[in-house]
């Protein structure tokens, strides 16, 4: 059976939010990939981009940051150089600074470090399945998916539970800023230069940014040094402490990516099980699959669909020349289904080994700092998923986002039969 078909014609327009609404166009990747690895796309919306569709094409150039720089934003929005020191992350920046601050906050996401974890969040996955388990019918995004990356970003920040929910609410408006169902400031329907400055072009970035500030002045007040925060302000070896401007930004990324990353490759996962019932049973027999599941998992959900670079100089590639300046977009979301590289792109295999996925955007310096969380937080959902239900079926068609950066599926009818 089918995990899912696309249903595009093969020439969909990446620029599109709307493209995007039935989940990422595919087939249209499919066919770049054979026809056309390196194209372009004019856009009504600022100026148009480069798309890099295969696995070794995206590889190669995604080592090579002195040629395709992060240091003039991630997406593919137009913004003037002010707009790009205001809102810029780590992310957004090449070595040698983007390794200042990576070293720095590195040691709080490091293997060793997430993997003492392990039992917290198993803790925390006992009554998330036990209400759904109770429930029977509902949309597993919102009762599975969502909710254990919310309690773990508050392990993580530091912040109280009662915060959690507002926190990951402003998180969706900030980078699922394209979807009406999650903010009232849609990023391409409306007038938002009021908050350009802001993360994302976002009022909920201006009200992070107040939380921010004040979660900062009462962890100081109370001498509180739980959380990544209190690695991300300690002093370099030359003394220097990270502005508040870019505290702040960190902060916004912090919550956005924390949590809607993970949530959607637990749904994307849930999914899966649902049109391969097999999937079920190769995790209720345990074993190796554990090694390799999760990365499959991710793969198959993609959640990034693409990061934006931007030539520092002239570049030839297929034989094509991308100019100083010009917009480049890696899409991970074709470099995880190039045939190429993946047997049977289009299903889920469990046991799928060697997996070079991209989905955290390996290859080079901007690799994602929360991959092993991600990894053990997706692991240990599904470990004990498989130990305490027999049956997962849909309960009605699923709902992607609409969004051409974040790819996630944001309604997912199921219904569960315990053991």
């Amino acid at each position: 059976m089918t995990v899912w078909t696309p249903t595009d014609d093969g020439y969909a327009d990446l620029s599109s939010h709307d493209t995007f609404v039935n989940g990422s166009p595919h087939n249209t990747f499919a066919r770049l990939r054979r026809e056309d690895p390196v194209s372009w796309t004019d856009w009504d919306g600022g100026e148009g981009f480069w798309n890099v569709v295969r696995h070794a094409d995206i590889t190669e150039l995604n080592r090579n940051w002195q040629v395709m720089s992060s240091a003039r934003g991630i997406r593919m929005e137009d913004q003037t150089y002010e707009e790009y020191l205001a809102r810029r992350t780590f992310q957004e920046t090449d070595p040698p600074e983007h390794m200042k601050t990576r070293m720095k906050v590195g040691k709080a996401f490091s293997r060793p470090v997430v993997a003492d974890f392990e039992d917290q969040i198993r803790a925390l996955c006992q009554p998330i399945l036990d209400e759904a388990l109770e429930m029977g019918t509902f949309d597993a995004t919102k009762i599975i998916a969502r909710k254990l990356p919310m309690m773990m970003l508050g392990q993580i920040l530091g912040t109280p539970d009662e915060d959690l929910p507002w926190l990951v609410e402003k998180g969706d408006a900030l980078i699922a800023n394209t979807d009406p169902d999650f903010t009232d400031h849609v990023l391409d329907k409306m007038q938002t230069d009021e908050y350009r400055m802001m993360p994302f072009n976002s009022p909920a970035g201006a009200e992070l940014f107040d939380y921010a500030k004040e979660l900062l002045a009462k962890k100081n007040a109370d001498g509180d040094t739980s959380g990544v925060l209190h690695y991300i302000l300690q002093p370099d070896k030359d003394g220097n402490v990270m502005p508040e401007n870019e505290f702040r930004n960190f902060f916004c990324l912090l919550v956005a990516a924390g949590n809607d990353t993970t949530r959607y490759s637990i749904a994307a996962g849930l999914q899966a099980m649902c049109h391969q019932p097999e999937l079920l049973g190769q995790m209720q027999e345990g074993g190796d699959i554990w090694a390799t599941a999760p990365d499959e998992i991710i793969r198959w959900a993609t959640p990034a669909l693409y990061f934006r670079r931007t030539a520092s100089c002239d570049h030839e590639i297929h034989g094509k020349t991308i100019r100083k300046w010009d917009k480049v977009l890696y899409w991970w979301a074709s470099a995880n289904r190039d045939e190429t590289m993946f047997e049977d792109p289009n299903r889920v295999d469990l046991m799928r080994s060697p997996n070079r996925h991209m989905s955290f955007g390996q290859g080079g310096p901007h690799v994602c700092l929360g991959m092993h969380l991600a990894r053990l937080e997706v692991r240990v959902l599904f470990e004990e998923f498989a130990k305490r239900v027999k049956l997962i079926e849909p309960a009605g068609p699923h709902k992607f986002l609409r969004s051409n950066f974040v790819g996630g599926i944001k309604e997912l009818p199921v219904t569960l039969q315990a053991k």
